[in-house]
């Protein structure tokens, strides 16, 4: 191959464009680091972590917030030969003695509030390398790289990487049972990030945020190897409340975000403009967002707009919607994407209609991220895409879509007959999930396989379709949970958005902002109602909810309710929530269950 084809060698062609350009930084640019600067550090890690007899087989773990410091971490440690992955900030003792005696790491790289937790894990870690601060029986960074042996040859060390060796592992969060530990090869993710970029163009200097977790393989993807492969520059988010403040820093020219930040970008929008007080500003404000509305409704029913309306909307975006996407810092991109879960239509049409095109995208870690997409000029909302060059598909008698082409995992690690459930003697990829495709060969994500609701009368439906469309509705929900499985009609199980519940009180002038004053709220439970029948009128009556709950808690990713990629554990929650779920279907509408109804507009 003329091209490099391992995370190493793209690193090393790309390191040496431009030395002096900023590769890395912080929101502002108080801390960064060069190309330059970020090659060195990356030769320095790999010393150190060769002196400490890590090389070709070994595994690296990294625990840290999204910090600059990880970037050199990560990719030295693939230049020492070493399988580096991230593992969730969130996770148990338990959890990480897991993930650790699964991996078979010898080292972690961490920050100093996370040592407690990895030593009480029970599995034997010969290093820590705390980034941040000195933590007695642990190496700082800087004591690590002077480990180096002065003939430590690095050319050699990098250049003995194959394509076949293991890039990365990715520990999916199912949900039931322990997570399994996904094993991409240095060749899947070659093939991943060009077939990729072939969709979406990618450049070297092209801006981009990481705001998701480390461990996440769509942050892991989007950032880091991208980067590796095509240079970008990344710009690191701690904490998700920055986010807003960071995109109006970096201006990103290729973003992407799963359907909850989307959503909450929207419901900020939608309440600024509420809240605006000039009445000449509120006006105009109202008349653009009502324009981009029609080219959103067009764009969702398939129709152009006619040369009046396309007019209008070229007003609109001249004198407000511009103004708009600058505000949101969302003004010079290139692309933008969704993916991790299904994002409601309705979403997607309003950032069509601001200027903002959105391409949803498809894909799984077994399939090393991203599996379909098209380009926004291509997009079709609702659908997924279509797949990446060089991957093809077929359809299962059941529904099930599966997948065979160069970015399949190699397998589930220490998990054979996990990993034969999933890849058959064919190769392929049994995704667990029913997509439709058409004449043209766009997807169309239903649901996972598993997780379809057959009613009573033997309806098949898709819960996460209702939910997705429920929650475009009002930015209240935070999670909802369908309930109809074997029933005569559905019902959900609301838990309020976490992040909304302060404003929402400050707002509304309530004292309390906790779940449970908010769930007993007779304001709170009208705007819900309100926005469960808006969200009733785009769904079949089969599918409508009927009753719904709404839980004085909040649901937080790893726990009990939902995985830390934000999945609904339906089984658990079934079985914890079973007394609320009874309720809904009491002959006599029982306290605290509550039926849609058109009032307080959401």
């Amino acid at each position: 191959m003329s091209e490099p084809n391992t995370s190493c060698a793209a690193f090393q062609a790309v390191a040496a464009i431009d030395p002096g350009a900023v590769a890395v930084r912080s929101i502002g640019g108080a801390q960064s680091l060069t190309w330059g600067e970020y090659a060195q550090q990356v030769r320095a890690v790999a010393g150190g972590l060769a002196a400490l007899g890590i090389g070709r087989g070994d595994t690296v773990a990294l625990m840290m917030s999204n910090r600059v410091e990880f970037y050199p971490l990560e990719v030295g440690a693939q230049h020492a030969g070493a399988t580096s992955f991230s593992v969730y900030n969130t996770l148990s003792p338990e959890q990480l003695g897991y993930v650790f005696a699964n991996a078979g790491n010898r080292i972690v790289f961490c920050e100093a509030d996370f040592v407690d937790r990895i030593r009480a894990a029970g599995v034997p870690i010969e290093t820590i390398v705390c980034v941040d601060r000195a933590v007695p029986g642990t190496l700082s960074v800087a004591q690590l790289t002077s480990l180096a042996r002065s003939d430590f040859d690095f050319e050699a060390t990098w250049g003995a990487v194959d394509p076949s060796d293991i890039v990365t592992l990715c520990y999916t969060s199912g949900t039931t049972g322990n997570p399994k530990g996904v094993e991409i090869t240095h060749a899947s993710l070659a093939f991943e990030c060009r077939a990729y970029a072939s969709v979406m163009p990618i450049e070297f200097g092209d801006r981009i945020t990481s705001y998701l977790p480390t461990a996440h393989m769509a942050d892991r993807v989007t950032a880091l190897y991208l980067q590796e492969f095509f240079g970008t520059q990344i710009t690191v988010v701690p904490d998700r409340t920055q986010l807003p403040a960071a995109l109006v820093d970096v201006r990103p020219t290729i973003w992407g975000a799963v359907p909850r930040v989307w959503e909450k970008l929207k419901a900020g929008v939608e309440f600024a403009v509420a809240a605006e007080t000039d009445p000449a500003r509120k006006a105009a404000l109202d008349w653009a967002l009502e324009v981009a509305g029609r080219k959103a409704a067009a764009q969702l029913a398939g129709a152009p707009l006619d040369d009046a309306q396309a007019a209008e909307w070229a007003k609109a975006d001249a004198l407000v919607l511009s103004g708009l996407r600058a505000k949101l810092g969302l003004d010079q991109l290139k692309w933008a994407l969704s993916g991790a879960a299904p994002i409601p239509a309705q979403t997607l049409g309003f950032f069509f209609g601001l200027g903002i095109p959105i391409s949803e995208v498809w894909g799984m870690s077994e399939l090393t991220c991203v599996a379909s997409v098209s380009p926004p000029q291509l997009a079709r909302l609702g659908t997924v895409g279509t797949l990446l060059p060089g991957l093809e598909s077929r359809i299962a008698p059941d529904g099930e879509f599966l997948v065979r082409g160069p970015l399949l995992m190699r397998a589930y690690r220490k998990e054979p007959d996990k990993t034969a459930e999933a890849l058959d003697a064919d190769g392929w990829l049994h995704t667990g999930d029913i997509i439709t495709e058409d004449e043209h060969g766009y997807l169309r994500v239903v649901d996972r396989k598993k997780e379809l609701i057959i009613n009573a009368a033997g309806k098949n439906m898709s819960p996460a379709n209702i939910e997705n469309t429920l929650k475009a509705s009002t930015p209240l929900i935070g999670a909802l949970a369908t309930i109809g499985d074997a029933r005569s009609y559905n019902t959900a199980l609301i838990v309020l958005d976490a992040e909304s519940a302060q404003p929402y009180a400050a707002h509304h002038d309530l004292p309390d902002a906790s779940a449970a004053a908010l769930a007993a709220d007779k304001g709170v439970i009208a705007d819900i109602a309100a926005g469960i029948a808006a969200g009733n009128a785009h769904l079949s009556r089969v599918e409508q909810i009927k009753r719904f709950t709404i839980l004085p808690t909040f649901w937080e990713p790893g726990g009990d309710e939902i995985t830390l990629t934000m999945k609904l554990r339906r089984t658990p929650i079934a079985r914890k929530y079973a007394g609320e779920i009874e309720r809904m279907y009491s002959p006599e509408l029982a306290e605290g269950v509550h039926e849609p109804a058109a009032g307080a507009h959401p």
